[in-house]
């Protein structure tokens, strides 16, 4: 049975960062701001490991 916190964590929170990170990536790449642009690249990385970090220690 699966806990309530594994699904925030794996179908939830990545959605959401992921969602901020494509914004961030976009609004960078269009203002010409290299540090919002690399802040939505680093987001968007850590959206992708969250699941799987966090998962492998909760479950």
């Amino acid at each position: 049975m699966a806990l309530i916190g594994t699904t925030i964590f794996s179908h939830i929170l990545p959605v959401i960062l992921g969602f901020f990170a494509v914004v961030m990536i976009i609004s960078g790449s269009l203002e010409e701001n290299k540090g919002k642009l690399a802040l939505g690249a680093i987001l968007f990385v850590v959206a992708c490991a969250f699941p799987y970090v966090i998962l492998s220690i909760l479950v």
